[in-house]
């Protein structure tokens, strides 16, 4: 049930989500004729330009992208640990495992290995029944792994995992089974400071390995380019929405970890 209510609830916190809450109030005071049914739709309104536009998205997305960013060379490491998300499972009409955006995890932690970073990569993984089912996402991941060619030799499967706390416990066990010290950590950059808390809330020696910017400089220069840039940014966007949106995320399932005593 828990897992459930962490999906449904923050749905409302969203931009999306708090607008369509907002207009079906404001429907319901228009059918009441109340005077305050303008300001739910300005509410509204406001929230998905703020939401959309590029100087609040890139901001958002810095302030967690940033935290974690390795200052220079990352050290080697017993092994390295891939969390889950980032790919599309197997079913018709697509031929095989889809890449969604933060499926640079699996190819970074590839390419982790291949540099001789680690001699093994466990990765993290299981599948929410009512989100499809099925086998769990660390056998796709582990699949993929193997293409970009790690052997199945060194790839350590962990598929129970349904939450990133369930990462950080279920990993342990295998780190603790292995005699494994230190890890590198690799998931998402903006994912990057709520795993990292947790790890090392655990008592895991991990080392941050960022991957998947979705703001860099060059995104944080070019809304000031020109004055075309200037406008362009100023309107709501779908893919800013879609990066506030992530953001927004991250901050709620901290301070959730956070109450639970999880970071």
């Amino acid at each position: 049930m828990f897992l459930f209510l962490s999906k449904l609830i923050p749905l409302f916190f969203y931009p999306m989500g708090a607008t369509c809450l907002l207009l079906v109030i404001a429907l319901v005071l228009r059918w009441k004729k109340s005077r305050l049914t303008p300001a739910f739709i300005s509410a509204a309104l406001m929230i998905l330009f703020l939401s959309g536009n590029t100087w609040v998205s890139n901001g958002l997305a810095q302030s967690l992208e940033w935290q974690n960013i390795p200052k220079g060379e990352l050290p080697t490491a017993d092994a390295i640990v891939v969390l889950g998300g980032g790919i599309r499972s197997k079913a018709y009409p697509r031929p095989d495992v889809d890449f969604s955006e933060a499926g640079d995890r699996v190819w970074y932690g590839a390419s982790l290995y291949r540099a001789g970073k680690a001699p093994k990569i466990i990765v993290s993984g299981g599948r929410i029944a009512w989100k499809g089912g099925g086998k769990p996402e660390s056998e796709d991941l582990a699949n993929l792994l193997v293409t970009m060619g790690v052997p199945k030799v060194d790839i350590i499967l962990e598929g129970e995992s349904m939450n990133t706390r369930d990462n950080g416990v279920y990993v342990q066990k295998i780190l603790k089974a292995n005699n494994f010290k230190t890890i590198l950590l690799v998931t998402s950059a903006m994912h990057m400071p709520r795993s990292m808390a947790i790890f090392k809330h655990l008592g895991i020696k991990a080392i941050a390995a960022p991957t998947d910017y979705r703001v860099s400089q060059l995104e944080l220069d070019e809304p000031n380019l020109q004055i075309e840039s200037v406008i362009l940014s100023l309107m709501p966007d779908e893919e800013h929405l879609a990066v506030t949106t992530s953001a927004i995320r991250e901050y709620i399932g901290m301070w959730v970890y956070k109450v639970k005593d999880w970071l």
